[in-house]
């Protein structure tokens, strides 16, 4: 809709959102989500119910927006062309520079990923960026010419984006979890070295 790309570019509209996104995420950093109001939300971000009440419906329907842009920033990430992939370094690896985006992405909006993902394991967040997530690992599983090694290991495709979907959701929480130990791009290229050795332990 024409209104909704309006909205979208308002100023006032983004710097709002981007108050009531903040004091939502400072507000889970002291309580349960349980215990979160709408006046406690507009308090924190400064602003009035009434103006609260102009951009969501209840803090369900602002958790479900926010989500929603949250996505729509990943997703971004996700469509870049992947000739454009390469890194400043000249790493010609396009899946290893989409997860170094998605990861410096989330290291650039950590309060928020702390929160939503690592403390408070919100479900709307947790399943929206596992869904995503989805996305990348299918993406690289079709770009991979490893379907042979795969059909004669006799791994399901499903099942193998199911596990690695997983495995990467975890990671990114435990990395958050124990304030980012290593860099963005450290950690994308152990997520290479793993998907080129997924078993290292077998060896010792």
């Amino acid at each position: 809709m024409v209104d909704g790309k309006k909205e979208q570019l308002d100023p006032r509209i983004v710097r709002t959102r981007q108050l009531i996104r903040d004091a939502f995420v400072s507000l889970l950093q002291e309580m349960d989500i349980e215990k979160l109001s709408v006046n406690k939300i507009a308090e924190r971000a400064t602003i009035n119910r009434v103006t609260f009440y102009l951009h969501y419906r209840d803090i369900p329907d602002m958790m479900e927006k926010i989500a929603d842009e949250m996505a729509h920033e990943i997703e971004g990430i996700l469509d870049k062309p992947a000739a454009s992939d390469a890194d400043a370094d000249g790493d010609k690896d396009p899946d290893g520079a989409i997860l170094f985006s998605l990861l410096e992405h989330i290291a650039s909006n950590a309060d928020f990923y702390k929160i939503v993902l690592a403390s408070k394991r919100t479900t709307i967040f947790t399943d929206r960026l596992l869904k995503l997530l989805k996305g990348i690992i299918t993406v690289i599983a079709e770009r991979r010419d490893n379907e042979d090694h795969r059909l004669k290991s006799g791994i399901q495709k499903d099942i193998a984006i199911w596990h690695n979907s997983s495995a990467l959701i975890g990671t990114i929480v435990s990395w958050l979890r124990n304030d980012m130990p290593y860099t963005p791009r450290y950690l994308a290229e152990q997520f290479a070295l793993l998907r080129r050795h997924p078993y290292p332990m077998d060896k010792e």
